[in-house]
């Protein structure tokens, strides 16, 4: 299969690998850690994973920011390395301030290169942004996989000095992923232009040659960009339902036994897996990432119901509604990756594309502060809950597609021009 962005697509393909491969490692056990090396209290733990994710928040814009005014490649690279430092930190005190400081330094360098590494992707892909988005998340989630198998079977030792291993095998990944993002290219960036270039000055003109940052949109003052964040938030609630809402739901309103509940998420793995890069033909161009909001729109009231339909005293028939769903809000997940992924890039101006997608950044940010909330508030109302969550998801679809068109139904409010055309 050919990776869009030749070389140095395949290179950050590797680096997204390493980077979640060992995010799996630590993610999967750091609220051990921190209960059983760190030994901090429960209190302890959520204030300071409230904390560091509140921190975080910050990541997004001001990487964004950073990015249409400095060369993209070591502005990624030595994020990463700040991530691989903050790490290592976490290994040298159990002293809860510090824990604090250290743990908010990782969230806003872990924020913040998501959105780079996005941007990145986004400028060497170019036209084929979307094909590239799908193998980026295929490989995304093998490497959470593996992380997360070789945690499982690291615990399986029962001694806490795994816990510090693992969080050195984390650490690594990062300064690893550094390294490899040192070996790219810099992508072609439509907010630096050369200084002299086309304006026929002549040779020895003052800074000839030089880059600079050339003036872009600010997109705290672009209303429809705003709006258009806002409504993503809301979209990226699948997340909530599978990693908080799905089992809980499942082992609190419904018959299933516990150890099936796994299943499903390993059922939403495989789907992705198999599925997102298949998928990525709904977001090739903006007029079909507009019109991918229908379906997606179908796909969540779908999830909402099936789950609403799960809460059964019949073992099988609630196995299957689950299943349902599962399979429901996956969909819902690949359609909506594919269609956020396409219209953030089609809605940002070329010369403030990095601050246009820092601020779209916020919506996965916010949704993971609040998405929690709003996935055990639908659980507490009973199958009403999904039922209008599911309705709301949708409703917010319709709102999307109608705040992305243009009166004339066939262009976005920016001009059509990719990265790879300057």
């Amino acid at each position: 299969m050919q990776i869009p962005g030749g070389r140095d697509g395949r290179r950050m393909l590797a680096v997204t690998f390493v980077d979640k491969a060992g995010s799996g490692l630590w993610g999967a056990t750091a609220a051990l850690y921190f209960t059983y090396v760190a030994g901090l209290r429960t209190a302890e733990i959520g204030l300071l994973l409230g904390v560091s994710g509140a921190v975080g928040i910050a990541g997004p814009p001001l990487g964004g920011l950073l990015a249409d005014r400095v060369p993209l490649r070591p502005l990624l690279a030595a994020v990463q390395a700040l991530r691989a430092v903050a790490s290592l930190a976490l290994l040298t005190t159990t002293d809860l301030r510090l824990l604090l400081a250290v743990t908010a330094v990782g969230s806003l360098g872990d924020r913040a290169s998501s959105v780079l590494t996005k941007l990145y992707a986004a400028r060497v892909a170019g036209p084929d942004r979307s094909r590239y988005q799908a193998v980026n998340r295929t490989v995304s989630n093998l490497g959470w996989a593996v992380g997360g198998l070789v945690a499982a079977a690291a615990l399986s030792t029962g001694t806490t000095a795994v816990y510090r291993w693992l969080l050195t095998g984390d650490a690594l990944s990062f300064a690893a992923i550094a390294l490899l993002t040192l070996r790219c290219g810099e992508p072609p960036s439509p907010s630096r232009v050369v200084a002299a270039g086309g304006t026929g000055a002549g040779a020895g003109a003052p800074g000839a040659g030089e880059e600079t940052p050339a003036p872009g949109p600010n997109p705290w003052r672009d209303r429809r960009f705003l709006a258009y964040t806002a409504t993503d938030a809301v979209l990226f609630l699948d997340d909530s339902v599978f990693n908080v809402g799905l089992a809980l739901w499942a082992v609190t309103a419904t018959t299933l036994p516990h150890e099936a509940v796994p299943l499903l998420l390993v059922l939403n793995n495989v789907l992705v897996v198999c599925f997102q890069v298949p998928f990525a033909r709904f977001g090739k161009t903006s007029a079909k990432a507009r019109s991918t909001l229908f379906p997606l729109a179908v796909a969540f009231l779908a999830g909402g119901a099936a789950l609403a339909a799960s809460a059964t005293d019949n073992r099988w028939l609630a196995a299957t509604a689950l299943t349902l769903a599962a399979v429901a809000f996956t969909v819902a997940e690949m359609l909506h990756a594919t269609v956020s992924w396409e219209l953030s890039v089609a809605l940002a101006p070329p010369t403030a594309q990095g601050a246009y997608l820092g601020v779209h950044g916020l919506a996965q940010a916010a949704q993971r502060s609040a998405g929690p909330l709003v996935v055990t508030g639908a659980i507490a109302a009973g199958p009403l809950g999904w039922l209008g969550l599911g309705t709301g998801l949708a409703a917010m679809c319709l709102a999307q597609r109608r705040l992305t068109r243009d009166d004339d139904e066939t262009a976005m409010s920016v001009p059509r021009i990719t990265v790879s055309e300057h």
